[in-house]
């Protein structure tokens, strides 16, 4: 049977009017975004838009390496953290490499000690925390990190804010 000329023109402007399939953002913009909103501890409520349901965070530290399930409320309660530790701290990515699904993070983290680590007074004093990170991006989310931070760094300021500043 053959379709009248009015009624294909209809099918072809209904199948051009559909919505095409959402495509996933590259892994550089969903690490990008990711620093910006939320590990900056600016929009910490944002991290369900760009990490998977569960994500696996491996914790390197020259103690051993662990692996924690990260989910984003929980990584949200973790940027929450952070600001009650640092207060409101200024975050900035001092490199970032992109290869496939990929990508390698170092930044600064500044701060003050305004809350305990490990049992400490508070001391006020400046902190700078130095991290790095390799994300894995699958489908538009994060599914998978390496972090490192420079503990023993953190660890020497804590301990000279506790002595006043002195070496």
């Amino acid at each position: 049977m053959l379709t009248p000329p009015a009624l294909r023109a209809t099918a072809a402007a209904v199948a051009f009017l559909a919505p095409f399939p959402a495509v996933a953002a590259a892994p550089e913009a969903v690490v990008r975004g990711f620093l910006q909103d939320v590990r900056s501890g600016r929009h910490p409520e944002l991290a369900d838009q760009y990490l998977a349901p569960t994500v696996l965070a491996h914790q390197v530290t020259s103690e051993g390496e662990s692996v924690v399930e990260r989910t984003p409320a929980n990584y949200e309660a973790h940027v929450h953290e952070f600001l009650t530790l640092f207060g409101a701290y200024r975050f900035e990515v001092t490199e970032l490499l992109a290869s496939g699904d990929r990508v390698y993070v170092r930044w600064r983290q500044e701060g003050r000690h305004l809350a305990s680590f490990d049992g400490e007074r508070p001391t006020g004093a400046p902190l700078v925390d130095i991290s790095s990170a390799v994300y894995r991006v699958r489908g538009g989310k994060i599914v998978e990190y390496w972090i490192q931070t420079d503990r023993a760094g953190l660890q020497a300021q804590l301990q000279r804010a506790a002595r006043g500043g002195q070496p």
